[in-house]
């Protein structure tokens, strides 16, 4: 069963979104402000993001890029405008398909059904000379040789097999990994790029070619 996001501020529109969507095989998950839904996927997955642009504190184009920064998630952004300028700074932050209220409940589906079509015709595998990282088994392999990391280092490479080149600071690096409740410190981050590095070393791999430190400021992947 597909789980379906549903952020918008006014209840009523939850509750007729989820009521349309859950007889259609759909577990809905209702939350009434971005930030709220942010807190629920630290810790929970959900397969598609419906999200409202006009809502206090932080508004549908804000949260897509928070999403975005974290994520990735389908997102279809649920808007009462119908101006072009504001479907186009939508998609350019990152969603994948907007609908206009009010909508069609056929179109709806279908603009769901496409854009999850889409989503899954996308490799959950990450390459990169001779890794090959899984997403849909956590598993690494190099050259044909597992490599066992915790699930915190795989969710480290998998950031940053999927960012080559992006420098990621301690803080986002803590942020996006163990969540913004957990408190962690700098030197665990440390720790686990250390491991990391060690694991891929003794698999074969040239690490320090690649997991690079960036003194003063973090870590990247670099793609040369």
């Amino acid at each position: 069963m597909k789980t379906i996001l549903l952020i918008d501020d006014e209840a009523m529109m939850l509750d007729l979104l989820s009521l349309y969507l859950t007889p259609l095989g759909y577990k809905c998950v209702k939350k009434e402000s971005a930030k709220d839904a942010i807190a629920f996927l630290e810790s929970k997955h959900a397969d598609l993001i419906l999200l409202d642009v006009m809502m206090p504190e932080m508004d549908g184009w804000e949260a897509c890029n928070e999403i975005r920064r974290h994520w990735d998630i389908p997102i279809i952004m649920l808007t009462a405008m119908s101006e072009k300028s504001d479907i186009v700074k939508g998609l350019k932050g990152g969603a994948d398909d907007y609908i206009s209220k009010p909508f069609d409940e056929d179109e709806l589906t279908a603009r769901i059904e496409a854009v999850l079509r889409r989503k899954k015709g996308i490799s959950g595998k990450l390459f990169f000379k001779g890794i090959i990282l899984d997403n849909d088994s956590y598993q690494v392999q190099y050259n044909g040789k597992n490599i066992p990391l915790t699930p915190k280092e795989f969710a480290m490479m998998s950031l940053f097999l999927s960012n080559q080149n992006k420098v990621f600071s301690r803080e986002h690096l803590i942020m996006t990994i163990w969540g913004f409740e957990v408190a962690t410190e700098d030197r665990t981050v440390d720790s686990h790029v250390r491991n990391l590095r060690d694991k891929l070393r003794k698999a074969g791999f040239p690490p320090d070619d690649y997991l690079q430190t960036v003194w003063g400021v973090g870590y990247k992947w670099a793609s040369k």
